[in-house]
């Protein structure tokens, strides 16, 4: 071989592969450049306070049987009647110590339904005195001389992501549960069941196009049809529907080729021992693609969470657990959402990176699950 050839070769060998290098070194770059960013302003705000309360501040009058025969000694703000320690907060009391047997564990609301106080709740009113109208010793005072029933304006802090959490999840859920089964039905017909023409080209041109459809067109459409033609109003049960549609397509492409993958003579031995093309497909094809299927599902939850434009349309933007799949209490913000809203209302960069945080965190810890749950059915089939 002539020696400027092989010269000349390994020039462009080794400029090829320094430019392949570049490219990798510059993607992981930007990854960690990206995620060290949002650990950086995110993580300072990550608390227990910001991972379990609501968001919004709560406010609500309770009736607390007070026992004013029963004394005892503490530090300063200790009220024997309640059973509780407050200390002077921002123009009013706030709860510090709550004892085991506290009467206001057993207080309850104007509904008569039990809602216990905890540390960090304000008193902002006592009886008919609004404590920001008294002076810390004298509210203390009004605690203390208390008997009998006494009613009291407690206010909950908010600051929490506990309501966008669960509604999260259970739009996942949801989710999940109503695109997973068709997705991957759709698939085994196109794969094991349809004949190649003109109508499964058609198909799966359809498919590819609803790929490529903007998520805020799904949600203008979800809003048209659940919200207002099916009367569901904003709702995490309409907020999942249109996320059922815009899985679709993933779901359907990604499991067709995991099924694609199966070789034929799987098929060909099955049949061979008398099996039905349902049974083969039950009992050979579908655990052989299962680790495709799951791709499937991981991509999946990963648009789930993702998804902001469609579920503002449907679910709405309230930041409140869901009572119900439909109506006015089953509206409800995720996670993203909130996050969305944050940066366009306040510009709160921070809570928003606390928020992009738990984000990161929830979608490594599904994935997980998934893996290890498909491992352990391939395990009990013999398969793994």
């Amino acid at each position: 071989m002539n020696n400027n050839n092989w010269s000349n070769r390994k020039v462009k060998d080794g400029l090829l592969r320094s430019l392949i290098y570049l490219a990798t070194a510059l993607t992981v770059s930007i990854l960690f450049i990206i995620i060290g960013f949002i650990l950086y302003k995110g993580v300072p705000g990550i608390s227990v306070d910001f991972l379990t309360r609501s968001w919004d501040d709560k406010t609500t009058f309770v009736n607390v049987k007070a026992d004013a025969g029963r004394t005892g000694e503490g530090e300063e703000g200790y009220i024997p009647a309640l059973g509780i320690t407050v200390k002077e907060g921002d123009k009013n009391l706030v709860i510090t110590k709550i004892e085991k047997n506290s009467a206001v564990k057993k207080a309850v609301n104007m509904k008569n339904v039990s809602y216990v106080l905890k540390k960090e709740d304000t008193i902002t009113k006592i009886g008919s005195d609004n404590t920001e109208d008294l002076s810390y010793g004298d509210a203390v005072k009004l605690l203390q001389g208390s008997d009998g029933t006494l009613r009291l304006k407690v206010t909950r802090p908010g600051g929490g992501i506990i309501p966008m959490f669960v509604s999260t999840i259970y739009i996942i859920l949801l989710s999940l549960v109503v695109a997973g089964p068709i997705g991957i039905s759709a698939a085994i017909y196109l794969n094991e069941y349809a004949k190649p023409g003109r109508v499964l080209n058609s198909i799966r041109f359809a498919i590819q196009n609803l790929a490529g459809i903007p998520s805020i067109i799904y949600g203008l459409f979800g809003m048209l049809l659940f919200v207002q033609t099916l009367k569901m109003q904003y709702s995490i049960l309409a907020g999942s529907l249109t996320l059922s549609i815009l899985l679709l397509p993933t779901i359907i492409s990604t499991t067709e080729e995991a099924l694609k993958e199966i070789p034929r003579s799987y098929r060909e031995g099955s049949y061979g021992l008398g099996a039905t093309k349902l049974q083969t497909i039950a009992k050979i094809i579908l655990p052989g693609a299962l680790p495709g299927i799951l791709v499937a599902v991981i991509l999946s939850i990963g648009r789930i969470v993702g998804e902001s434009a469609a579920l503002i349309f449907t679910a709405g933007t309230i930041a409140q657990i869901p009572e119900g799949l439909v109506g006015g209490k089953a509206s409800a913000a995720t996670l993203t959402t909130k996050m969305y809203w944050l940066i366009k209302e306040s510009g709160d960069l921070s809570s928003a990176s606390s928020i992009a945080v738990v984000l990161l965190v929830l979608i490594i810890l599904l994935n997980v699950a998934s893996k290890m749950i498909t491992r352990a059915f391939l395990k009990r089939t013999g398969n793994g």
